[in-house]
């Protein structure tokens, strides 16, 4: 192979294993046709079926190592345009091969990545409802199958609490995992759901009712509404929702707290909902008591109207106490 000069280029297609191989851009698929050489992995990789479906040949290179198939894309790049469709696997080791190849020769071809397709937002989504699906179908994971809605009630509310430990911390990293342990809740519940024959729904259910919903409830995004101020919109909000749930009494501005919620999360919801249908004269008619439930109960009134929420406010506090605990053991001079 000469070491002076390339008539060709090597062209590394990949595409997002998320979206069907054929739907690629305009660019990727120029790139494919004009190529004089398309090389393929396997004819049951998804990229290599879609172009050979659109009638375009494709040589096959089978179990070749990273090593071997970066020598083979150099040597015909040598002649002509030559296009790599990327596996399934993303090809460990390739481009650390072909980046050996190249640096030994004087005049290299020049090497693209060529991006196909790209994932849209949410794609990885699609990974967690694959993951889930796999730990809780025959072969996964024991544990993971014989779980029920009501086993696994108490993680959800122990994961809610968790992503309230770390808002109170204001730690990025923390907030983003404890989220992700929310997510695989609903992912597991809607998995098990799914396993009912008779009233039985899927996370795609669940993810539809979401945007009904979301779009019902903004109609000043999605419709004609006029609600323009985030009070207009609460308002707006407040009322659809009652169209909604008309078995729900009207005239109860508590209908629909759930008893469940801890005493904490319970008070606030309580005084943010009699406060906005005007009746905070209720609230200052506890909270002018004398015990210490009222003056608890104020605590969440004044919360309230410095916009702070008081769980993730206390949790804040508990952090920092952690923390000086963990001070003073470590310095027991302090």
């Amino acid at each position: 192979m000469s070491a002076d000069m390339n008539a060709g280029s090597i062209g590394l297609v990949v595409v997002s294993p998320r979206v069907p191989a054929g739907l690629m851009t305009r660019d990727a698929w120029s790139r494919i046709e004009s190529a004089g050489l398309v090389l393929g992995r396997d004819a049951e990789e998804p990229l290599v079926e879609a172009v050979t479906e659109a009638g375009l040949e494709v040589e096959l290179v089978a179990d070749v190592t990273a090593p071997d198939l970066a020598r083979r894309l150099v040597d015909a790049a040598d002649e002509q345009d030559v296009v790599w469709l990327g596996s399934s696997d993303a090809d460990p080791g390739l481009t650390d091969a072909l980046a050996g190849e190249l640096t030994r020769l004087d005049s290299p071809p020049p090497v693209e990545v060529v991006v196909g397709s790209w994932d849209a937002p949410g794609a990885r989504l699609l990974d967690a409802v694959a993951v889930m699906d796999t730990l809780r179908s025959p072969g996964g994971c024991p544990w993971d199958a014989k779980q029920t809605h009501a086993s696994l009630a108490p993680y959800l509310v122990e994961e809610a609490f968790e992503v309230l430990e770390a808002i109170g911390e204001q730690d990025s990293s923390h907030l983003e995992e404890e989220l992700g342990d929310v997510l695989l809740q609903v992912l597991f519940h809607a998995r098990v759901a799914s396993e009912r024959a008779d009233d039985g729904f899927d996370i795609d259910a669940v993810a539809g009712r979401l945007v009904d919903k979301l779009v019902r409830r903004h109609p000043h995004v999605f419709a004609d509404g006029a609600a323009s101020s985030p009070e207009e919109v609460e308002a707006e909000w407040a009322r659809i929702k009652a169209d909604e749930k008309p078995e729900r009494d009207a005239d109860d501005p508590l209908a629909g707290v759930p008893t469940g919620l801890p005493p904490l999360e319970r008070a606030t919801k309580y005084v943010s909902r009699l406060t906005k249908a005007g009746h905070g004269d209720l609230v200052a008619d506890v909270t002018s008591g004398d015990s210490l439930g009222p003056a608890l109960l104020d605590l969440v009134v004044q919360a309230r109207e410095l916009g702070v929420d008081p769980s993730v406010a206390l949790a804040t506090a508990l952090s920092d106490l952690d923390a000086r605990v963990g001070a003073r053991r470590s310095d027991p001079s302090t």
